[in-house]
């Protein structure tokens, strides 16, 4: 059998694709709360509950309705994008241009909120979403065996990064969302209708949150509490990017998924914590994050 570093390359490969995959979450995740902070100047501590909310929404659906995964993975994401426009509406709005602190401690709240109530009804035992039949398997690439909806779940999270990537740095609809924070009176001036453009970016936001949890719920037990398990290291991957930074999100999101494979492989004690040893070694050489603009 290969080793690398005393490691059997089977074992090697299958933690990196572990890491792929949370790496995949981190960078969806990551991107939601990049897109509310960097256009909306919002710290969304409610984003662990809007993951949560996607996968909860998706059961749900499947239970009561009969919602397969496709329509959900559509569908999930567009409820709670409209709970979190409803959110800033009723919420958020009435603390806009305050400090900081006011978006964290109230998001905080909702968070707290929303899982309480969910709680309360559901309990915290994991409920369980049957994977699709097409994804059921895997492919031997003779190294590692591959689960098929791993795949997928790879490639969706990287075509929807990309996507908003793309849309918000390199398309006219981008510029407005970018000008219409930047200077509120003047887009309004020609026409904009600014205060609709930050509702309907913090819904895509979460949304982007619930989409990851639509993808999560096959694979992990779905909860009230699965959200807030991720948060923290979800704003730490924020925070190493660099606050506010589309592209850094993305990217420190995959990458560190893969360190925190690799250090599960290499040193298992260290791979609860190599994030926010990387986040601490960020923040001491360079406060901006690795892809932030410096002040």
């Amino acid at each position: 059998m290969s080793m690398i570093f005393g490691v059997p390359l089977a074992v090697l490969s299958g933690q990196l694709l572990i890491g792929i995959i949370n790496g995949a979450f981190y960078a969806l995740l990551s991107l939601g709360l990049a897109v509310i902070f960097g256009l909306l100047k919002i710290i969304n501590f409610a984003h662990g509950a809007m993951y949560m909310l996607g996968a909860m929404v998706t059961v749900l659906m499947f239970d009561a309705l009969g919602v397969n995964y496709w329509v959900a993975l559509f569908l999930a994401p567009l409820v709670v994008g409209a709970f979190g426009v409803l959110i800033e509406y009723f919420l958020l709005r009435r603390i806009a241009g305050q400090d900081h602190i006011y978006s964290l401690l109230l998001t905080f709240g909702a968070a707290l909120i929303i899982q309480g109530v969910l709680v309360n009804i559901f309990g915290v035992s994991g409920l369980r979403y049957t994977m699709p039949d097409m994804f059921k398997g895997g492919v031997n690439l003779g190294f590692m065996f591959l689960p098929y909806y791993r795949a997928w779940v790879i490639v969706a999270a990287l075509v929807v990064c990309f996507g908003t990537w793309f849309v918000i740095e390199k398309t006219k609809l981008g510029s407005y969302l970018r000008a219409g924070t930047e200077d509120s009176q003047l887009m309004q001036g020609f026409g904009i209708n600014v205060p609709l453009l930050i509702s309907l970016t913090y819904g895509f936001g979460v949304a982007l949150a619930a989409f990851a949890g639509v993808l999560a719920a096959p694979i992990y037990s779905v909860t009230p509490v699965m959200g807030s398990s991720i948060l923290i290291v979800v704003f730490a991957v924020v925070v190493i990017g660099g606050m506010g930074s589309i592209g850094g999100a993305i990217i420190t999101g995959i990458l560190m998924g893969v360190i925190e494979g690799l250090t599960k492989t290499f040193y298992p004690p260290a791979s609860s914590a190599v994030i926010f040893l990387v986040m601490v070694l960020v923040l001491m050489f360079r406060p901006s994050g690795l892809f932030g603009k410096e002040a």
